[in-house]
């Protein structure tokens, strides 16, 4: 996987921590792969290969005795749903991603052992793999099995195809293997761009549409889906920037919700993502335009100031976890060195790219930029 944006290896370390990378994956060497098969969901129809997760803010019915159905309370995540496959899925990401950069930086197939031995475990063990499919993904209880928005949960898995592009002329990734990892994610695209919950997720009208292009336009360069690619491009310019987008560079969509400020962090870290996967020489969404003006860095110029002094956000604060952001995301960095924002750079690296709150982590797609800047 090439891109537009890249970041020599010499550059590595001003914007990297360089250092602390192959110290975290010393400590992976040793461990067990997790899988999906590791924690079963009793409420999936599905078997023990099938992801399943519960909406996050869908508690039990206070006026039924069985707690059925399910009733929504927006932006306050249940602790009790089944979430176990969702961390799971999350923890194979991030050890991947983890020890692919390691492998980067140092050359050390150990490295790269260990990440393939995670890779294997997951996606193509016949005793253990996760299923191409999210057809069981944000459940509600005692109203549906799954629905359209839970491919959502998969977002983290964009991580994977980059990490298996810097384990490239390792030994232990056989050819075997990397056909294996491309066929996953070949039928995991074709499932989310023919199946009903992929069609509605596409359409919706606010991030979960945009997180299915970031996916699509993700597993479609690994795949060599070069159509899918030119439509996600197309999307990006035609019904992502126009619908989304407000005048100012805002959300308005995202700023209607309960979490106004994580919402508007998430949105823009996803929109950069999709700038950063698809542009090319050609077409370059970095620089590209409505003709009112709307673009990229409009959105990057709204939000930066609320970044840079959260006191001063003119919004409602966020129902959870308002106190914890903002945090190193990817978009900082990589919008940063596209648009040579120094000041964006510069806040970057004074923010926690690894914060431990689980709430943050979930909403940060991508661990290891250094896999996307990669430069080999």
């Amino acid at each position: 996987m090439s891109f537009l944006i890249r970041l020599e290896r010499a550059d590595w370390p001003k914007w990297l921590d360089t250092e602390r990378i192959p110290r975290q994956a010393e400590l992976l060497l040793d461990e067990p792969p997790v899988c999906i098969t590791d924690a079963r969901a009793e409420n999936s129809p599905g078997t023990a290969h099938d992801y399943y997760s519960n909406g996050d803010y869908w508690w039990l019915n206070p006026d039924t005795l069985d707690g059925l159905p399910y009733v929504q309370r927006d932006g306050e995540s249940n602790p009790g749903n089944f979430t176990r496959h969702r961390l799971i899925l999350r923890q194979m990401r991030t050890k991947v991603s983890l020890l692919a950069a390691a492998y980067a930086l140092t050359g050390e197939e150990k490295y790269a052992a260990a990440a393939v031995r995670f890779l294997q475990a997951f996606f193509l063990d016949l005793q253990t793999r996760m299923n191409p499919h999210l057809l069981y993904a944000q459940a509600i209880p005692g109203v549906c099995d799954g629905r359209g928005i839970g491919i959502i949960d998969t977002l983290h898995l964009i991580d994977i195809p980059v990490a298996v592009g810097a384990l490239q002329g390792s030994a232990a990734l056989t050819d075997e293997v990397c056909r294996g990892l491309k066929q996953w994610f070949a039928d995991y695209l074709q499932w989310m761009s023919t199946h009903p919950h992929g069609l509605e997720e596409r359409r919706h009208p606010n991030n979960h549409s945009i997180c299915w292009y970031v996916q699509a336009a993700a597993f479609a360069m690994f795949t060599g889906h070069e159509d899918m690619l030119e439509q996600c491009r197309q999307a990006y310019k035609e019904v992502l920037l126009p619908g989304q987008m407000g005048a100012d560079g805002s959300f308005p969509l995202e700023l209607a919700r309960t979490k106004p400020y994580s919402y508007s962090c998430f949105v823009l870290d996803n929109m950069v993502t999709l700038c950063h996967l698809l542009s090319t020489e050609q077409d370059n969404l970095w620089t590209y335009v409505l003709p009112d003006g709307r673009g990229i860095r409009k959105g990057l110029e709204f939000l930066y100031p609320y970044l840079a002094d959260k006191e001063i956000w003119p919004y409602a604060r966020d129902i959870e976890h308002f106190d914890a952001w903002p945090v190193g995301m990817s978009f900082l960095l990589f919008a940063g060195l596209a648009l040579e924002k120094r000041q964006v750079l510069e806040l970057w690296r004074s923010l926690d790219p690894d914060p431990g709150n689980e709430e943050l982590r979930r909403n940060m797609a991508i661990r290891q930029p250094l896999l996307w800047l990669n430069d080999r």
